[in-house]
């Protein structure tokens, strides 16, 4: 079974606004826009019993639709050689009650939950040699970045391949709020 996560997809509005953010940086391997989500919790490979469980057991997680706001632009890590650069969000309750209800799910199923403190983020690319001069540049320029709230009515389940060329994501499953 390929690696799994459960995600936001982003409206097709919100992706096209990404779009000229997604260029004049070297080194950077941009996502594309029909990849670009919110990851609510990276699971990993699973067997398929506890995959088929899972797909069962998200059904479970009720929410109600909500709005999320993407504010603002930074890099991973917060120290050292930057890695991704990500556009951020504007705190969400609603959102990190749903991922909540989500880890509930994956602690009954006994999933193993990463440990990392949860920081909402797009993807939007990542960096290679990126020039630290040219990235500061693109930081300063693009800081600002925000766009009108969008309506979060669903979440996925997505499995990922690794490739040379990056991940290739599909849709296992779609819940809706």
């Amino acid at each position: 079974m390929p690696r799994l996560f459960i995600a936001i997809d982003l409206p097709a509005d919100i992706k096209e606004a990404i779009k000229p953010l997604c260029c004049g940086l070297p080194g950077a391997r941009w996502v594309p826009d029909d990849q670009l989500h919110l990851t609510l919790r990276f699971i990993g490979d699973l067997d398929h019993e506890l995959f088929a469980e899972l797909y069962a057991g998200l059904e479970e997680v009720k929410a109600k639709p909500f709005p999320l706001h993407i504010k603002g632009l930074g890099t991973f890590p917060p120290r050292g050689k930057p890695r991704v650069l990500w556009l951020g969000l504007k705190k969400s309750d609603a959102l990190i009650d749903l991922r909540k209800k989500v880890d509930s799910v994956l602690r009954r199923l006994e999933i193993p939950l990463e440990k990392k403190k949860f920081a909402p983020h797009i993807t939007i690319a990542r960096l290679g040699k990126t020039p630290a001069p040219r990235l500061g540049t693109y930081l300063a320029a693009n800081n600002l970045f925000r766009q009108p709230p969008f309506r979060v009515t669903s979440f996925h389940l997505y499995s990922s391949i690794l490739k040379p060329e990056g991940a290739v994501h599909t849709c296992e499953a779609e819940y809706f709020l």
